[in-house]
């Protein structure tokens, strides 16, 4: 595996992506925990957020720090995977994060191993929104970086 050398409008589009991506992650998520759907007992952004800032914090920072996550990995997708974009390595990026999930995060927030100090419904409520992602992160890599072949020629 290497870093692929983008030019600057591929880096931008896999900016665009990262935040394409969160953005549309944030737009299930939210309304899941609002409406009761998520076993989560608040946003894992806005957990990391405030564990890390040691004080509550509105939704809004939460978010950003989401934000900010998806978008490195979704950057650092394009950048690492450029010629293969492919929905298999998408969906290993996306399971690879859920276990970073489970494992650092989970744990550092005070939720436990795996979120088992909050509930064993963690591990799987966790999961979803990590296969989401893979499938939001390919199907917009697959918008923003189509192959010059697919394009008709130009006269």
């Amino acid at each position: 595996m290497r870093i692929h050398k983008l030019a600057a409008k591929e880096w931008l589009k896999a900016l665009g992506v990262g935040i394409a991506t969160a953005v549309l992650l944030s737009a299930v998520m939210v309304p899941a925990l609002k409406l009761g759907l998520s076993p989560l007992p608040k946003p894992l952004g806005l957990a990391f957020a405030e564990t890390l800032l040691g004080r509550s914090l509105p939704l809004p920072v939460g978010l950003l720090f989401h934000l900010a996550y998806v978008t490195f990995w979704s950057v650092a997708f394009v950048a690492l995977f450029r010629d293969r974009l492919s929905l298999r390595n998408a969906l290993l990026l996306g399971l690879v994060l859920w276990l970073l999930v489970l494992v650092v995060f989970f744990p550092v927030v005070g939720w436990g191993l795996f979120g088992l100090g909050v509930s064993p419904k963690l591990i799987v409520a966790s999961l979803v929104p990590h296969l989401l992602f893979a499938g939001f992160l390919w199907g917009l890599c697959r918008l923003a970086f189509k192959r010059e072949a697919e394009s008709p020629p130009q006269p």
